[in-house]
């Protein structure tokens, strides 16, 4: 039995070996377009995450990045504040030695001066193993963890300066004892010439009240002075023969150079837009400076004043060990 052939709407035979080939062919395309589209996607993906793990890979090398800085600015600035807190260290035992003397304008002891300058350099030392933490820009960085250090360096620099010369140090010859790179401000020299007077107060007392002689001096009477004194009698001419009392003039010119920085710090004017930052703490030093120049005027005041008051070689009457009782209201 013959198989019926296919015709076509025309009535045409339609071959089958061509249709099959036909729809092989259809299959095939079709086939390849999905592998290609499968393709693309797969491309499109993987292109997609290499773009996902490189954009993460540079967040990632960005936040190290940062946090390398920060590390190496932690680490910078516990440098600079241990450094800053040694020299405070090294400089208060300066300034204990200096303490002991008695006199001024005079050589320091060999033995304490030969204390001092081991001093000195181990403060000299510190300050070159922070160099490479301060230069340039850090410099401005790093000034707050810095300052103290250069504060109290240029009190103890300053106290021994005036001890041996009776001078203040200049800013200038304070950057000279320290490397070029270490910034040295007006507010940090400022700071340190405040402290001083703190320190002259406490020397100029203790030479106050151990050191040296009172020397009298007689008053010079003048013609009318005198006729007058002859006219009121005897008494007015005892009175005034009474020689005036005189501090040293070691201990005289510390008074007089204490008063003389207290009148220049306080002529000083600090504008509004610095009160804050810079010279935040001028106002507070400003009264302490002020204080320790009036103990100083009160204890010259004590030696000169009401130690006139009592007779040539007083001494307080100890003889009696009883204390006479007050009666009670």
């Amino acid at each position: 039995m013959t198989t019926p052939k296919k015709r076509s709407w025309e009535g045409h035979i339609i071959n089958n070996s061509n249709t099959t080939t036909t729809q092989q062919t259809q299959g095939q395309d079709r086939l390849a377009a999905m592998a290609a589209t499968d393709a693309t996607d797969a491309v499109a993906a993987a292109a997609a995450a290499d773009t996902g793990n490189s954009s993460s890979s540079t967040i990632l090398s960005i936040f190290e990045t940062f946090r390398s800085e920060l590390d190496e600015h932690h680490d910078r600035r516990e440098r600079i504040v241990k450094a800053s807190r040694d020299i405070t260290a090294l400089s208060k035992k300066i300034i204990f030695s200096l303490q002991r003397l008695r006199t001024v304008n005079a050589p320091i002891p060999p033995a304490i001066a030969k204390e001092n300058q081991t001093r000195f350099d181990q403060i000299l030392e510190l300050f070159r193993s922070i160099v490479p933490d301060i230069s340039g820009l850090n410099a401005w960085r790093y000034q707050r963890q810095v300052s103290p250090g250069i504060q109290e360096f240029i009190e103890a620099l300053s106290f021994q300066h005036y001890v041996q010369t009776q001078r203040l140090i200049s800013r200038d010859e304070v950057a000279a004892k320290l490397p070029p790179e270490v910034l040295v401000t007006e507010e940090d020299y400022l700071m340190g010439i405040f402290d001083l007077t703190g320190e002259l107060m406490r020397f100029a007392v203790t030479m106050l009240s151990t050191g040296g002689q009172i020397t009298k001096k007689k008053k010079e009477n003048k013609t009318m002075q005198s006729a007058i004194s002859n006219m009121e009698g005897d008494s007015q001419r005892e009175e005034e023969d009474t020689p005036l009392r005189e501090l040293p003039a070691a201990q005289a010119n510390i008074v007089v150079d204490l008063r003389g920085m207290r009148a220049q710090f306080e002529s000083l004017n600090v504008p509004r837009r610095h009160s804050s930052n810079m010279m935040r703490d001028m106002y507070k030093k400003v009264e302490v400076m002020q204080t320790s120049v009036e103990k100083v005027e009160r204890a010259a005041y004590g030696i000169l004043v009401r130690g006139s008051e009592r007779p040539s070689g007083w001494t307080p009457d100890l003889s009696t060990s009883t204390v006479e009782e007050v009666e009670s209201y």
